[in-house]
């Protein structure tokens, strides 16, 4: 079938633009000579995993589920990083895990004989305390007060020996140039550890499948760590492999009038794009403009109750029908994996559309999904 005739409302994984997107980090892991793990916490849709691992080196994971998500559905190197480890979990987290990055000194000390029986790679991830973030500060590790990693003051130099590696992870949908800026701050606080460890992790949020990006310079940042310092350099994009890789299709409901012409969407901010109102996040529409830009003029909401979702203002150069489709654009990222069943919505069924712009569905949904995450 073709994208118009899927159900709505429809998440739809562009195989065409995942593939151009993973032979640039391809490229990247050669002229570089690093290795690059998904980061599911952005892109968990296991479907696409047996074509993800033949070009990525494995998996990167928040906690357990998405530990034995990635063990099991692509199999390759498996690394963890949480800002804290439950016991009970561990023994089965050392199990499918290589790699173990730690947030503090104490969950080091506290599962260090485990990771070492286990033989387990292990890390701990550190605050550069260098800000890069500009619009997305709720987004920065580095911000005062942050949780996230330990800082130069905080480091225990005495149990440095007990690390395999260290890990950073500071950007959010940045270029190269702030990761180099990151990269010298730091090396001024922690490149010194590193002498005699065996990875360096760079983390994610390196936007490097934009069009836009510096990779020439990433890859000479990557280069930099390697000849310095003799060790393995990891990066754990999410949004770079799926980045633009997805829609998701909908359809008008109904058109309520109100001092503005509010289009009622089958899909909604609040359940199948939270970060439309978490960042928030305009995101784009295939064939519209910027209110006023086109004849006709907008608002884009759902069926919820709620007031506020809202997906934004949006022009057409035609007027919109109730019964029309529309598709939001970059929908593979941070969707699938952040979406709820707030008010007895319907998650999106999820299809996948091949080079040649084939569709099938992979997954839907329906009444037990709602109520089986109840009790």
């Amino acid at each position: 079938m073709t994208i118009h005739e899927l159900p709505t409302p429809c998440y739809v994984i562009d195989e065409k633009k995942l593939k151009e997107n993973l032979e640039i980090l391809k490229r990247v892991k050669e002229e570089a000579g690093c290795k690059i793990l998904l980061a599911q916490k952005a892109f968990s849709c296991f479907f696409e995993y047996p074509l993800i691992g033949r070009y990525l080196d494995g998996t990167t994971a928040s906690g357990l589920f998405e530990a034995k998500l990635g063990h099991e559905e692509m199999g390759k190197e498996n690394h963890i990083f949480s800002p804290a480890f439950k016991a009970e979990e561990m023994e089965e987290i050392t199990d499918i895990c290589g790699h173990i990055v730690f947030n503090s000194f104490a969950q080091l000390e506290k599962y260090h004989d485990l990771c070492n029986r286990k033989r387990v790679s292990v890390g701990m991830r550190v605050n550069p305390e260098c800000s890069t973030q500009g619009d997305h500060a709720i987004y920065d590790p580095c911000a005062p007060g942050s949780r996230l990693g330990v800082t130069e003051k905080n480091f225990r130099a005495d149990l440095a020996g007990w690390l395999d590696g260290l890990h950073f992870h500071t950007l959010c949908e940045q270029n190269s140039d702030d990761l180099e800026r990151t990269l010298d701050a730091f090396e001024e606080k922690f490149g010194k550890y590193l002498n005699g460890m065996k990875w360096l992790n760079m983390g994610g949020g390196h936007h490097i499948t934009r069009a836009d990006y510096d990779i020439d310079r990433l890859i000479r940042c990557i280069r930099r760590v390697k000849e310095r310092y003799g060790v393995e350099v990891y990066l754990e994009p999410g949004e770079a492999i799926a980045l633009n890789a997805g829609y998701l299709a909908t359809e008008v409901m109904d058109i309520v009038e109100n001092g503005i012409r509010t289009l009622v969407l089958d899909a909604s901010a609040a359940c199948h794009m939270p970060d439309v109102l978490e960042m928030p996040y305009r995101p784009p529409l295939k064939d519209s403009g910027m209110p006023g830009e086109k004849a006709y003029t907008y608002r884009l909401s759902s069926c919820t109750c709620l007031a506020g979702d809202v997906i934004g203002d949006y022009s057409f150069d035609r007027e919109i029908a109730a019964g029309d489709r529309l598709y939001f654009e970059d929908m593979a990222i941070y969707s699938m994996v952040k979406n709820n069943t707030f008010n007895g919505m319907c998650l999106p069924s999820i299809a996948v559309m091949d080079e040649k712009g084939d569709c099938r569905v992979v997954k839907r949904f329906g009444y037990e999904d709602f109520k089986e995450r109840l009790g």
